[in-house]
């Protein structure tokens, strides 16, 4: 019988918050073929997960100015307007968190976020007082869905693996902590997040 669920460890984008790239560029470039472009070729998720994984924004942006000198305006937005990639929380994830909060339930967070960002991001977003304890992997050098980040949550966080719930949109992410033993909830809407958990007993 599996073990009950003692913890909730959530992810932060694109289930707390929405997130796209492509929210702050659709402000910034007007041709819909060059913003599919650029998002494509320069500013795209998989560079950005550098510095999730710890690389320094100074490293980063320089490098990718020298490589499209003519798109260095818009590379630079990326460091100074990264917010306008948050446009507002998730719907319904808050308030299912709220609802485990005033239940008492142990709240944390595993999200790949670079280090620099999240000093951006941290404060605009209250909700995140609820969580004892957050793990940022561009602070630890460590990303989604290594292994290791989950077992150095896992040891901070003062729970086992079987003990605590994960919830994430990505299924590589999940399939990781899946494997270590965690309980897992593949997340693709509040209303689906909100019945698994009250068939867990959580809310």
């Amino acid at each position: 019988m599996d073990r009950p669920v003692e913890a909730v460890v959530f992810d932060v984008g694109r289930v707390i918050v929405q997130w796209n790239l492509r929210y702050l560029f659709e402000r910034l470039i007007d041709d819909p073929e060059e913003l599919e472009w650029f998002c494509t070729n320069v500013v795209t998720e998989e560079w950005h997960f550098q510095h999730d994984a710890g690389r320094p924004l100074d490293e980063m942006v320089p490098e990718r100015k020298a490589q499209f000198p003519d798109h260095a305006h818009l590379i630079e937005a990326y460091r100074h307007r990264f917010l306008e990639t948050v446009p507002g929380p998730v719907p319904g994830t808050i308030e299912l968190i709220e609802q485990l909060a005033g239940r008492g339930h142990p709240l944390f967070a595993i999200t790949n976020f670079g280090a620099e960002l999240w000093e951006q991001f941290r404060p605009t977003q209250p909700v995140l007082a609820h969580f004892r304890d957050i793990v940022v992997s561009g602070a630890e050098k460590l990303a989604k869905p290594d292994p290791a980040i989950f077992e150095l949550a896992a040891e901070r966080f003062g729970f086992a693996p079987e003990a605590m719930l994960f919830i994430d949109d990505n299924a590589a992410n999940v399939a990781a902590a899946s494997a270590l033993g965690w309980h897992v909830h593949h997340f693709h809407t509040a209303d689906a997040l909100a019945a698994d958990l009250s068939s867990r007993n959580l809310i």
